[in-house]
């Protein structure tokens, strides 16, 4: 049976809730996309500060900075560290409107595994764009669709000139919800079938 994948995402749509902004240090200097969202090993020095641009109920998984790094609670810190170890990185933070302990998700892994024909439609960087550092990578990606054959054993991962996407395997998917996780929301990037 082949293994499926999901774009895993902040429910943006639940009421209530509360949103995120961007990660700090102590002398306020920005730890946000620039640093979590590169696939690869980040160095942090004490602990971060997240502020809440909009207060409301705590969830177990955020999207803080503008939707782009994962800020999770301690259970799910947790459920990540065990089941795909290699893959993340953890960095506790402190939170405006809770004490709990809550983690900054530092994706390490990077999978070039996007599946140019499956998707709707990939655009790529070109030279023409005025963009040389991003000649060859994604300018865009619709219906984004991957290739199991080419993820590996990775667990969770983001792709390969396509950064902002967020995959995680099936059983990463079946242990957040068996957990009643609050504030993920999963989408199917597994091929048709």
């Amino acid at each position: 049976m082949t293994p499926r994948y999901f774009k895993l995402t902040d429910d943006v749509t639940m009421p209530g809730r509360w949103e995120l902004g961007t990660p700090v240090d102590a002398q306020g200097q920005d730890h946000g996309s620039w640093l979590f969202m590169q696939g690869s090993p980040a160095r942090v020095e004490g602990t971060l500060r997240v502020p809440t641009y909009a207060q409301g109920r705590a969830l177990d998984f955020s999207l803080a900075d503008a939707g782009a790094v994962p800020v999770v609670s301690q259970r799910v810190a947790e459920l990540l560290s065990r089941l795909a170890p290699g893959d993340v990185e953890l960095f506790p933070v402190a939170l405006d409107d809770t004490a709990d302990p809550y983690f900054v998700v530092n994706v390490v892994r990077v999978m070039k595994c996007i599946d140019d024909t499956a998707s709707g439609e990939v655009r790529y960087w070109m030279p023409e764009d005025g963009r040389p550092e991003r000649v060859g990578t994604y300018q865009a990606v619709h219906r984004l669709r991957i290739d199991p054959a080419k993820a590996g054993d990775a667990k969770i991962f983001r792709t390969w000139g396509w950064l902002i996407a967020l995959i995680v395997s099936e059983d990463i998917k079946l242990a957040l919800e068996s957990i009643g996780a609050t504030g993920v929301q999963f989408k199917d990037v597994s091929p048709l079938r």
